[in-house]
């Protein structure tokens, strides 16, 4: 590399370099690279919870599609009295019962991640772990962040290209 003749060169060089950075560091982490992941992620109990999370399908990650569901239910202009029925079923039914199993399905993953990690690596901190893997299990899977490493079932899921 030669020195740039002036400033406004040695700035395009920067900038080219620090965007080749951050591509690399994407793409580490869109493969799961430890050294590459924010903070929040990084650690073999990290590592653990998400891996438990994603060999799973639980309840809980189907609550935000299914109120996109019941937000499109109430847009939709029903008759009067297929409204009421509607309504009815959505907000005294389907509602709350979503609601119980999304809170029963993180209390449960919560526990049961924490009980596996302290067996697993006894002198680790597990500060957070259950919060982190009940909100792993929250999200829709395909936009989780980093990508699931596993399968439901727990086979190991094919690299992307």
């Amino acid at each position: 590399m030669t020195a740039p003749a002036n400033r406004k060169d040695a700035y395009k060089q920067m900038r080219a370099r620090q965007a080749a950075d951050r591509d690399k560091a994407r793409q580490g982490m869109m493969r799961g690279e430890e050294r590459y992941l924010p903070a929040r992620d990084k650690g073999p109990v990290r590592k653990f919870a998400r891996d438990w999370v994603d060999s799973r399908r639980v309840i809980s990650q189907y609550f935000l599609p299914f109120s996109l569901v019941i937000l499109l239910l109430t847009w939709i202009p029903f008759p009067p009295e297929i409204r009421n029925w509607v309504y009815f079923g959505v907000i005294t039914i389907g509602w709350p019962i979503m609601m119980v199993g999304v809170l029963a399905t993180s209390v449960w993953v919560s526990w049961k991640v924490k009980k596996l990690a302290a067996e697993k690596f006894p002198g680790e901190n597990l500060k957070g772990i259950g919060f982190y893997a009940s909100m792993r299990a929250l999200q829709i899977r395909r936009l989780r962040f980093p990508p699931p490493q596993f399968l439901p079932g727990g086979k190991p899921a094919p690299p992307k290209a």
